[in-house]
């Protein structure tokens, strides 16, 4: 007795409230973390308004690494773990930072930074920028590779073309048969006949299935049909096909067709221009 089918669980009930209460947790943690980062710029002798935009330096990284944690979920581990070091020291930094803004204050009225803290707080900058340039060519690097594996596996191998040509092959082989001409019906013997291929001057012995070479250019098929056309006066569309098979090309039925119809409109015109 077969086993019944897994079902997909159920949603997680008050799923959505957690949600919201994540984002805003979120919101107030770094609205807090700002304002604690934006007096140790000042602290720092950070000018003016660029101010405002320390505390970016620090938290913004931290969220920008952990959305790239997510991207490179899928990564080598070497890449992960390198991700995952930017990202705690950027959050350690972030606490640090927090923790010395606390203290300081609850020492005195104004915050003071002593020399060692002022130095680290001022090659944050220049860090973050490293890290950042860094990480985007590590993602880049994971995504194109990503890429060039995707088309690689949309590209069909090259194995599953030859029996698609030979069932084409077959399938123009017996149209073939189907349009030649019933023998006919008496007793007397007839003389062997000479193969299809002999009505041109370069037709040869067609090689094997394997050995075929790729499809006939544009140009090769003309010639062939127009050596016929010269031959014959005539360009009959089973005849082109074997002849240029006989030469080791691939063809379908409509290019032959359509060479053929050129031919002979060029052969309608010779004989026009003659008759004028």
């Amino acid at each position: 007795m077969s086993s019944p089918a897994p079902t997909a669980p159920a949603s997680v009930r008050g799923g959505r409230t957690i949600r919201v209460g994540i984002v805003l947790l979120a919101t107030v943690g770094f609205a807090l973390s700002y304002d604690a980062l934006r007096q140790m710029a000042v602290a720092s002798h950070v000018r003016g308004l660029l101010t405002y935009f320390f505390p970016l330096v620090i938290d913004g990284f931290i969220a920008i690494g952990i959305a790239a944690l997510i991207i490179l979920r899928g990564a080598p581990l070497r890449s992960r773990l390198y991700v995952w070091a930017l990202v705690g020291v950027a959050t350690l930094t972030s606490i640090g930072a927090n923790v010395v803004h606390a203290v300081g204050l609850n020492e005195g009225t104004r915050l003071y930074l002593n020399n060692v803290t002022v130095g680290a707080l001022s090659g944050i900058a220049p860090l973050a920028l490293a890290g950042a340039v860094h990480l985007y060519l590590v993602m880049n690097r994971h995504l194109g590779g990503n890429g060039a594996m995707a088309e690689a596996s949309s590209t069909p191998p090259a194995e599953s073309v030859t029996p698609r040509q030979d069932r084409q092959i077959r399938h123009e082989q017996a149209d073939d048969a189907n349009t030649s001409p019933p023998a006919k019906a008496n007793n007397a013997p007839t003389p062997e006949a000479k193969p299809a291929t002999a009505m041109t001057p370069t037709a040869k012995k067609a090689p094997k299935t394997g050995q075929r070479k790729r499809t006939v250019p544009a140009q090769e098929l003309l010639a062939v049909a127009r050596a016929m056309g010269a031959e014959t006066g005539q360009v009959p569309r089973p005849a082109l096909e074997k002849a240029v098979r006989a030469k080791g090309y691939t063809i379908n039925k409509d290019d032959a067709q359509k060479a053929a119809d050129i031919v002979r409109a060029e052969l309608n015109a010779a004989k026009n221009a003659v008759a004028a």
